[in-house]
């Protein structure tokens, strides 16, 4: 039986899949090894004892003390970075597309002048700003400073999203709809938007899972009582099981990114479908206002 012919690479012969064959083997042989090591390591420093990882399926007060207060101080942050930073984002994106030269030079100095600093640098220069000329409180100046480093870095890259989705479009788009007597501004809202939010919801949703890690910067730095912060404590009260309270914090990243990226599937699916079905919506405000001032337009046959 021969084998099926490819457009993307050559059907290998069968020195090929013995190598192919002998590569894996060896990867397989390297990892299983490496675990091994990794494994023994820990056991070796009492590391995977069950007194060490016994607290977080025994003792509540490890999760009600530590654990879940770390974890809602994440979410806020993370949320209130998100909300703040996508239609910002989407603001200096489209300010960048603009016809006036001044509108897209104040526009791109800004994108790239906060992209280029890393967000760390942002929370610690809002942090000493927030510290210098504002009286907010010491206790909740770090989730300040926090969440204006991941909204001033975050809406720039955002930014840069939005610019390439829209002009990822066919220009034929803006041209059918300059025939109709569109205006800039509703062309860009019931036109490319809609159609450029599918295009850029995978790299809108990779950005939103950084801003979710990226709260862990102002636990290192700033004593923000975020997630990963919570490791500390929870290691000087519960043995030094570091390794299990580590594994413990990283599994919950995990499952909050999961659940966000789930989401943002589900929701690309369920745009994906609709714009199948129905195609981009103009709605009837827009409709009226496309018609030429002063003038009334009756019936189809015509009647006044």
């Amino acid at each position: 039986m021969k084998n099926k012919p490819t457009v993307l690479y050559d059907v290998p012969g069968p020195r090929a899949r013995r190598r192919n064959l002998l590569w894996t083997l060896l990867f397989v042989v390297a990892l299983a090894a490496v675990v091994w090591w990794v494994v023994a390591s820990l056991a070796e420093k009492n590391q995977l004892e069950w007194d060490k990882w016994a607290p977080f399926f025994t003792d509540a007060r490890v999760w009600e003390t530590y654990i879940l207060p770390a974890l809602k101080n994440t979410v806020i942050a993370a949320a209130l970075a998100m909300v703040i930073a996508l239609p910002l984002g989407a603001f200096l994106g489209i300010s960048r597309l603009s016809e006036h030269r001044w509108v897209r030079g104040v526009a791109g100095t800004v994108v790239e002048f906060f992209r280029a600093i890393p967000v760390l640098i942002l929370m610690l220069f809002a942090n000493a700003a927030y510290s210098e000329f504002t009286d907010i409180s010491p206790d909740v100046r770090p989730l300040y400073a926090v969440v204006t480093g991941l909204v001033l870095y975050n809406a720039s890259v955002l930014a840069e999203v939005v610019r390439a989705g829209i002009l990822s479009l066919p220009s034929g788009q803006t041209d059918a709809a300059k025939a109709i007597g569109m205006r800039k501004g509703q062309t860009m809202s019931y036109v490319l938007l809609p159609q450029a939010v599918t295009a850029m919801l995978p790299a809108l949703v990779s950005q939103l899972v950084v801003i979710v890690k990226d709260t862990a910067l102002g636990g290192a730095m700033l004593g923000f009582s975020e997630l990963l912060a919570s490791v500390r404590p929870m290691s000087a009260n519960y043995g030094a099981n570091t390794i299990a309270c580590f594994t413990v914090v990283a599994v919950i990243f995990v499952a909050l990114n999961f659940a966000l990226t789930t989401f943002a599937s589900w929701l690309e699916g369920r745009l994906r479908r609709g714009k199948k079905s129905t195609g981009a919506v103009v709605g009837v405000e827009a409709v009226e206002e496309l018609a030429t001032p002063g003038e009334h337009r009756g019936p189809a046959d015509g009647t006044k």
